[in-house]
């Protein structure tokens, strides 16, 4: 095996996912400084492995999500054969096993999951207990049990745009991401939001609202009860929402994608949970406040409310998400 490995990383196809999978890059350049690290990914992932230093390419995946597209992934890992030495496979599918396997890479690391051997042949157990944590069950696969933060670098040069394009300063606004492409469980109310937005904006500390175009129902909600808050929601490419967290003073969010994001680019984070445990898949930073009711009922790991009322979003009290604002930006308290 090579001293320096080319290695082809088959990435998740969720934002979230994808920052944490960096804590495996991180590991795989530590114990390989000049190893080459692709990612094969969904095409809306470029842009995002694209700020990680340890990515050489990032390439783009033709196939469309769920789909099995058998023919596809052989062209594909046939183009890729002879070019790299190991494989790493992140999704616990059968199907994104195969390109790898295809390419004759000759190790093919990864978790069992759905039955791959022969697919994988080099199959790293993960613990039951462990099968929530992704960030760390992605660093398993590395043979290392230390866990390393994501770190994103941010295009100074763009955020200077944006920021001017917006009227906005560096640490002069708080940047909300409300949405969760997980489902409604994982979602604060957009009315909380919208109070908390008003409460920081008469302290002088406006409001972004960022998300994707699934969210701009949402956010259209929030800044309608919120008219100071900026809503860019589906405004703005993944790229330009990494920058602009970037300059946020502080970032209050959902269990979400944008969330990792925000702890990547070193901002404080106060994360929301309801239908998710903050045990399991917290921001990974230090600069954080983990805000949930913890009821009996929670975390259920569910789209949607079973018990129809969503309690553990819906009764969390603008009040103690402000608390944490507070605590964790104390020049954000009148």
């Amino acid at each position: 095996m090579a001293e320096a490995p080319s290695i082809l990383v088959i990435g998740p196809a969720w934002v979230g996912d994808m920052v944490m999978a960096q804590c495996l890059f991180a590991a795989l350049k530590e114990r390989w400084p000049d190893a080459a690290i692709d990612v094969l990914a969904p095409a809306w992932a470029k842009p995002l492995v694209a700020r990680m230093p340890q990515v050489r390419e990032g390439l783009e995946a033709p196939f469309a999500r769920g789909r099995l597209a058998l023919a596809a992934r052989r062209r594909l890992g046939r183009a890729l054969a002879g070019r790299y030495d190991r494989a790493y496979v992140l999704p616990g599918s059968w199907k994104s096993a195969l390109v790898p396997f295809f390419a004759g890479i000759p190790v093919r690391t990864g978790h069992r999951r759905e039955m791959r051997y022969g697919l994988l042949n080099d199959i790293v157990p993960l613990p039951e207990a462990m099968k929530r944590k992704t960030a760390q069950a992605f660093a398993t696969l590395a043979g290392d049990a230390a866990l390393r933060h994501p770190r994103l670098a941010v295009d100074g040069d763009n955020q200077a745009a944006l920021l001017a394009a917006h009227g906005l300063t560096a640490g002069g606004y708080a940047a909300f991401m409300p949405g969760a492409e997980f489902g409604p469980s994982k979602r604060w109310p957009a009315a909380s939001y919208a109070a908390l937005a008003e409460r920081l904006a008469a302290r002088g500390l406006p409001v972004v609202l960022l998300g994707s175009p699934r969210d701009r129902p949402v956010t259209a909600e929030i800044a309608a009860a919120a008219p100071r808050a900026i809503d860019l929601a589906g405004r703005t490419r993944l790229e330009d929402a990494v920058d602009l967290i970037a300059g946020a003073r502080v970032a209050v969010t959902n269990d979400s994608g944008l969330m990792h994001i925000a702890a990547a680019v070193g901002v404080p984070v106060v994360a929301i949970y309801g239908s998710t445990s903050p045990a399991n898949t917290p921001p990974l930073t230090a600069r954080r406040e983990l805000v949930t009711l913890a009821l009996d009922c929670s975390p259920c790991h569910r789209r949607e409310c079973p018990l129809g009322h969503t309690d553990c979003m819906n009764r969390l009290a603008v009040e103690r998400v402000l608390a944490a604002v507070d605590r964790l930006v104390p020049a954000a308290a009148p």
